[in-house]
């Protein structure tokens, strides 16, 4: 069902691979991101906030960011930091990191896909995140991270993948943080028509991860679509995807951390749980495996919380772990009205450790941590093909992808 498109992307040269491409800026503090520009001419994140190196232009009007970063492409364009792809192409990738090894498929995804609901979504976006997004690309004509779609196995895709992925793939590097990135070049055309059939025929897709990018794409092309009277033809109408089907994308829990126990002691709100959970005291740390339990950690220890039937019932959502949590914990007993905006709570992902949360709470920034199993690719589809919405902070989903690896960079 998805329009996909091969493109020719922008690509750092293969022997500046490792100072080209980054993280996305909101991965670093302010400080580390602006030593890592102050040192690295090469970095992708000069084409993204030119302010980290030129303290002048802080606080100046928003034109003249985009004028810098518009200075900085070409000047990297002139110096053959980064290079364009000679022939439209779709690519595939692969990372390995973590005990895992994921492929899938680099392409262009049609906005209409989006806007029609073929690409299904499950989460919320943030109309100001989403609308500064939207801005930068416009000015930037940039689309540098790709949006991660998901979909059930194909096995034309699948035979296309392993075929190219016995040959050598065109970059093989390794970043900083120890994950390996292979990609192989697609561009012969008979490949490349069996390609965009196999997704022509696909059921509806599903985000994975990047709602925000995928909206301000969206936003950005139906602007543009005015302002050039275009009929969806032109390179803006795309955006930049990488798809993985099912059996390739992993899902990893989001923990909570709360910073007080509102007015309570623990001996109360482990009463108040108790109505509508099963608690037990474990001896060491606990980190559930089973739908419906959940790990909780106090001053006093671990505690296993297991929700009674009558604490949920068999909706997409309701029925979600985060769901429970928050609707018969968070908001009751906590009172944690509102997860997007209340600054008493903070999550973490699956990759912290226990260790970690135990820290948080023993030396009193946080009062208590909730651990999460992990939602199901099949209960993030549920919500998604009933058009209904995950809470907050539901899902980490890996891979998490490098800034600048392959770019969508068009021309108006």
């Amino acid at each position: 069902m998805p329009t996909i498109k091969p493109f020719c992307a922008l690509k750092p040269a293969p022997h500046l691979l490792r100072t080209v491409v980054t993280r996305p800026l909101e991965n670093y503090g302010i400080g580390e991101a602006r030593l890592i520009a102050s040192e690295n001419p090469n970095s992708f994140l000069h084409l993204i906030n030119p302010e980290l190196d030129n303290p002048y232009l802080r606080g100046s009007r928003q034109e003249l960011v985009y004028k810098r970063i518009g200075e900085n492409m070409d000047d990297f364009i002139e110096k053959e930091v980064l290079v364009t792809e000679e022939l439209p192409s779709i690519y595939i990738y692969q990372v390995k990191h973590d005990g895992l090894l994921q492929t899938g498929i680099w392409t262009l995804t049609h906005i209409n896909d989006y806007l029609q609901g073929n690409i299904k979504k499950h989460e919320l976006t943030v109309e100001r995140r989403e609308t500064l997004l939207a801005e930068y690309i416009q000015q930037t004509n940039l689309d540098a991270n790709p949006v991660l779609i998901t979909y059930q196995p194909n096995a034309i895709v699948k035979q296309v993948i392993e075929q190219y992925i016995t040959l050598p793939p065109q970059v093989d590097f390794s970043y900083v943080d120890g994950t390996v990135h292979r990609i192989w070049t697609i561009n012969q055309q008979e490949d490349l028509a069996i390609l965009t059939k196999a997704f022509e025929e696909m059921p509806p897709v599903y985000i994975a991860d990047g709602h925000h990018r995928a909206a301000s794409m969206a936003k950005m092309g139906l602007h543009k679509r005015a302002l050039y009277k275009d009929n969806g033809a032109a390179e803006f109408n795309y955006f930049s995807t990488v798809y993985m089907d099912t059996e390739e994308v992993k899902v990893l829990e989001y923990n909570r951390l709360i910073r007080d126990l509102a007015g309570q002691t623990e001996e109360e709100l482990l009463t108040a749980i108790s109505e509508l959970f099963e608690v037990e005291k474990m001896d060491g740390q606990f980190k559930p495996t089973a739908l419906h339990h959940f790990g909780m950690y106090l001053k006093s220890g671990w505690y296993k919380l297991v929700a009674k039937p009558i604490a949920y019932h068999n909706d997409p959502v309701d029925v979600l772990d985060v769901s429970i949590l928050q609707n018969h914990i968070l908001i009751p007993l906590l009172k944690i009205k509102d997860p997007r905006t209340d600054a008493r709570i903070t999550f973490e992902g699956g990759k912290t450790p226990l260790s970690e949360l135990e820290k948080q709470v023993n030396n009193g920034i946080n009062e208590v941590a909730f651990v999460l199993r992990p939602v199901t690719l099949d209960q993030l589809i549920a919500v998604a093909d009933a058009n209904a919405i995950m809470p907050p902070k539901s899902t980490w989903v890996e891979p998490k992808f490098l800034v600048g690896l392959l770019s969508h960079y068009f021309k108006k």
